[in-house]
């Protein structure tokens, strides 16, 4: 019954007050409006920075060599520390905490050939083990190096994507011959396209890739330029690096506790930091939201507070007749629930829209996909309940504990 007659008397007070009605509405509007929109960007932001930074690769650390800052057993400071693929394979047969390895050796400035078409790019000399690492994935159709290539020494190339693009346009390259400073190599693979915002030389996307023996037999480059290591999905990533210290630190006789003797780039570290920042800058957008919808919600409050001096005479009445507190009460607070839900409604729904259409604008690149979790819409609905509810609980016991006489009186 009590909603009933609430609805009656709220399409009343709607057009007896439009203006303040419509108004008050647009506020609860647009802080629902608000709140989902900077929630759905905000995650795709987010969800857009963390594949970028996945792209170079996860639970990886990239290792190069460094210069002692420490005396040890006799040797003096300030050695110059520099490794070969043995040292790898010697850290791949002692590890337990990493599950992947792989040498990299790099060649700058190499030019590439194919027909009429030339360009300079880096060449990698690298173990199989590379592609799952660097998060390096072969189109349909092609293939990475494997081991195979390596026990032959093949001379075959993978290339990135954007490298396939300059030498063959459209075409396909997989079994095509290219040719690296003049040297014949096949075409085994081209690189699926990805995201990536970070490295440590040149993008995959334009980098020849061959096999760590094949290079080995093309230069005569002693030591490798780093190697890279991925350590278990749930791994430490600080005990692999402390095990390179020890099993390097045992060969070339330097102190395992001497950072400057590697230089380290663990891009977990990176990673987490990326991930927490995003979640606090989703919480601030959020927040901002939630800040808008509260002054939307003090406008409810002040519409209702105007309802109440104009409907006195009609509350004292049906207190007159014997209408309860509670009756009172909870009529004014299914209103104000009322107003709120509307517009709130509508606010989600134009939200919704913007969420749908964006993905046509073709700016994924730039700010992700914004999308809306069923979770983001419980926390809409659960914050404009607690907005209502607050903006409408104090004129309600206002209206609840007025004197059928004194509220004749005043009108």
């Amino acid at each position: 019954m009590i909603p009933l007659v609430s609805i009656k008397q709220f399409l009343n007070d709607m057009r007896r007050q439009k203006l303040r009605t419509a108004m008050t509405m647009f506020g609860i509007f647009w802080g629902t409006c608000s709140i989902v929109l900077l929630f759905a960007f905000g995650k795709g932001l987010t969800e857009a920075q963390l594949k970028s930074a996945r792209g170079m690769g996860e639970n990886i650390a990239i290792f190069w060599g460094g210069i002692t800052a420490k005396e040890f057993q006799g040797l003096p400071r300030g050695r110059s520390i520099d490794f070969t693929a043995d040292d790898v394979r010697l850290i791949k047969r002692k590890s337990q905490h990493f599950q992947r390895l792989s040498p990299e050796y790099m060649r700058y400035n190499v030019n590439v050939k194919y027909g009429n078409q030339s360009t300079a790019r880096t060449v990698h000399g690298i173990w199989p083990e590379y592609a799952p690492m660097r998060n390096v994935t072969p189109r349909f159709g092609s293939r990475f190096i494997n081991d195979r290539d390596s026990e032959l020494k093949r001379r075959v190339a993978f290339i990135g994507n954007l490298l396939n693009e300059d030498l063959f346009g459209e075409a396909d390259a997989v079994g095509e011959e290219i040719l690296l400073n003049g040297m014949p190599f096949t075409v085994i693979g081209v690189m699926k396209e990805k995201q990536q915002n970070s490295s440590y030389s040149s993008r995959d996307s334009r980098s020849v890739f061959i096999p760590l023996s094949t290079y080995e037999a093309m230069y005569t480059q002693r030591h490798i330029n780093n190697f890279v290591g991925q350590c278990y999905a749930n791994g430490s990533m600080a005990l692999a690096r402390q095990e390179v210290y020890e099993i390097l630190g045992a060969k070339y006789r330097f102190d395992p506790s001497d950072r400057e003797a590697l230089s380290i780039w663990d891009t977990t570290e990176g990673f987490a930091f990326l991930k927490n920042f995003f979640m606090a800058f989703s919480a601030f957008l959020v927040g901002i939201g939630v800040a808008t919808l509260i002054t939307g919600g003090i406008g409810v409050t002040n519409i209702m507070n105007v309802v109440l001096e104009e409907r006195t005479k009609e509350i004292g009445i049906k207190m007159a007749l014997g209408a309860r507190k509670s009756f009172i009460l909870w009529q004014f607070v299914f209103e104000t629930l009322l107003i709120t839900s509307i517009g709130g409604l509508f606010g989600f729904l134009f939200a919704w829209v913007i969420v749908a259409v964006f993905p046509s604008l073709n700016l994924d690149d730039f700010v992700g996909t914004p999308s809306v979790d069923v979770w983001a819409a419980i926390g809409v609905i659960v914050i404009l309940g607690l907005v209502g509810l607050g903006a409408g609980i104090f004129p309600a016991r206002r209206a609840a504990n007025l004197q059928p006489v004194q509220a004749l009186k005043l009108f």
